[in-house]
C-alpha cells in the first residue's frame, strides 16, 4: 500500500513533537494549529493549513491531539461537516469516555474509521518517539494506523473496542497522580528530617519505590523549578474524568482536594510535580 497522507491537528506540548516525528519519518504531512506560531517550523517539509477542513480534505489519516472534551468536540464538529468517507481518525487526546463514545459513533455514521489512542508519557518520550499508546477501536483501523503509530511510541497496546484506550489512560493517570502526590509528600518529609533532597531522591530511585515517574521528576525537585512537561491542570482534569468514570476510592477525594487546591493557588500551569509547592506552603501554615 502506498504511504497515506497524514493530517495532524493540535501542535501543543505533546502534539508538536509527535507531529515532528511523523515529519522526520518522511510521511506526507499536513498540519493545523489554532495558534499559528506553533506551525512555523513545519513550513519547510510539510504543508501548514489555516483550517481544520483543509487538513481533513487533503489527508487520508488524521491525528488529533487536543486539550480537553470541549476542544475535541469543537474540532470534530467541524470535521463532520465534510465528506470523510474512507478516512481514518486517530484521537490521541485524553478526554471523557462519553465524549469518545459520541465522537466515534458520529465518525462511523459518516463511513469513516475512528480509534482512540491516548498516550502514556510526557514531552520527552513524545520527542523521542517512546510513548506508550493505548488503543480502542477495530483491528483493521489499528493496522492501518500502525505504521504511523510506530513512529510515535515504543509500545502499542490494543485493548478492545472504542473507549478502551481512554479507559486505560484514565486508569494509568489516576495511578500516576497518587505517585506524584506521594513523592512530593515524601520529599517534604525528608526535607524536614534534614536529608538532602538529592540524596533522598537517589535512594527512592534506586530502591523498589523508584520508577520512571519518580526519575523523570527528580531534576525538577532538586532544582526546585517546575516548567511544565505535563501541567498540573491536565492532571487535575484527568483525575476528575476518572472520578466521573467511577474512580470512587479512599484516595480519590484526597487527590481531588489536593490538586484542586494547588490549581486554586495558581500552580495549574506548572508541571504536575509542582504540587510540592502547594503542599509545602500548606505544611508551613499548619506548623
Amino acid at each position: 500500500m502506498d504511504t497515506e497522507k497524514i493530517g495532524f491537528i493540535g501542535l501543543g506540548n505533546m502534539g508538536h513533537p509527535m507531529a515532528k516525528n511523523l515529519e522526520k519519518a518522511g510521511f506526507p504531512l499536513y498540519v493545523f494549529n489554532r495558534t499559528i506560531e506553533k506551525t512555523e517550523d513545519f513550513n519547510e517539509k510539510s504543508i501548514v493549513y489555516n483550517t481544520v477542513s483543509d487538513v481533513v480534505k487533503n489527508s487520508d489519516i488524521i491525528f488529533t491531539m487536543l486539550t480537553n472534551d470541549e476542544a475535541v468536540k469543537a474540532v470534530y464538529e467541524e470535521i463532520l461537516t465534510q465528506n470523510v468517507t474512507g478516512k481514518l481518525f486517530v484521537d490521541m487526546s485524553t478526554i471523557s469516555p462519553e465524549a469518545t463514545s459520541g465522537i466515534s459513533s458520529a465518525v462511523k455514521i459518516k463511513e469513516a474509521g475512528f480509534i482512540d489512542a491516548p498516550v502514556a508519557g510526557s514531552t520527552k518520550p513524545a520527542a523521542e518517539g517512546t510513548l506508550i499508546i493505548m488503543v480502542g477501536g477495530e483491528e483493521k483501523d489499528l493496522q492501518r494506523a500502525k505504521p504511523y503509530l510506530e513512529k510515535l511510541g515504543k509500545t502499542i497496546k490494543h485493548l478492545g473496542e472504542n473507549g478502551k484506550g481512554i479507559a486505560a489512560k484514565l486508569s494509568v493517570n489516576y495511578f500516576i497522580s497518587t505517585i506524584y502526590q506521594g513523592l512530593a509528600e515524601t520529599v517534604l518529609f525528608s526535607d524536614k528530617m534534614g536529608i538532602e533532597r538529592k540524596d533522598m531522591l537517589e535512594i527512592i530511585n534506586e530502591s523498589a519505590s523508584g520508577s520512571g515517574a519518580t526519575k523523570v521528576k527528580t531534576p525538577l525537585l532538586i532544582e526546585d523549578n517546575y516548567p511544565a512537561a505535563f501541567a498540573l491542570d491536565l492532571m487535575l482534569k484527568d483525575i476528575l474524568l476518572a472520578k466521573n468514570a467511577g474512580a470512587d476510592f479512599p484516595l480519590s477525594k484526597t487527590l481531588i482536594e489536593t490538586y484542586q487546591a494547588a490549581h486554586d493557588a495558581g500552580l495549574g500551569k506548572d508541571d504536575v510535580i509542582g504540587i510540592i509547592q502547594f503542599l509545602s506552603k500548606k505544611s508551613q501554615v499548619k506548623s
